[in-house]
């Protein structure tokens, strides 16, 4: 079946906008890592777990976990499988269970990177949520036209080097917006 969409969501940042009171979803920025005619999934890259770190989640799944990145947060990924891992990563992008995102960039839920990773044998760059961010057919686009979302390319730096609080406001400005000028009103030209 022929995908009805006109254009593809798919390896962009959702930025939330200041309209959008959703508490899953205000102030958020999501990297869309699916986007098709049966609907939109992803994983919010600025919101942490408080107290939750990959230590836990090792013991939890009885994985090695090395010493230097123990004390790493887990993301909040979105309010759709709180209870799944989620690993947005760098290259190498072939692990079973990734699939790509981007030229450099896949999402995977595969224990195999999981237990790379606690073994210093993993990609280099990579994020570790619980849950994701879904949408039904239809229904990211529709947000989308009602002012709820800002689109813009996946950006790796805005994934593994700014620092988590800073990302709403970083991916904004990429868009060569002034954060405290967004307004929550929608207009049409």
């Amino acid at each position: 079946m022929k995908n009805p969409l006109s254009e593809t969501f798919q390896g962009q940042l959702l930025i939330a906008m200041p309209n959008l009171l959703d508490p899953n979803f205000s102030h958020t920025v999501t990297c869309l890592g699916a986007h098709n005619d049966q609907g939109a999934m992803g994983v919010i890259i600025n919101r942490l777990h408080d107290d939750l770190h990959l230590r836990d989640v090792f013991a939890e799944l009885k994985l090695a976990c090395r010493h230097e990145i123990e004390e790493q947060p887990i993301h909040v990924g979105g309010p759709v499988h709180a209870n799944e891992i989620f690993i947005l990563h760098g290259p190498p992008l072939k692990w079973q269970g990734s699939f790509g995102i981007g030229p450099l960039l896949a999402l995977s839920n595969s224990i195999d990177l999981l237990a790379a990773i606690g073994e210093d044998q993993g990609p280099r760059d990579y994020l570790i949520a619980l849950g994701c961010a879904g949408w039904g057919p239809g229904q990211l686009e529709t947000e989308i036209r009602q002012n709820a979302w800002l689109t813009f390319p996946v950006a790796e730096d805005l994934l593994f080097e700014v620092p988590v609080p800073a990302r709403w406001a970083a991916a904004v400005k990429r868009l060569g917006i002034d954060p405290t000028l967004l307004s929550a009103t929608a207009g049409n030209a």
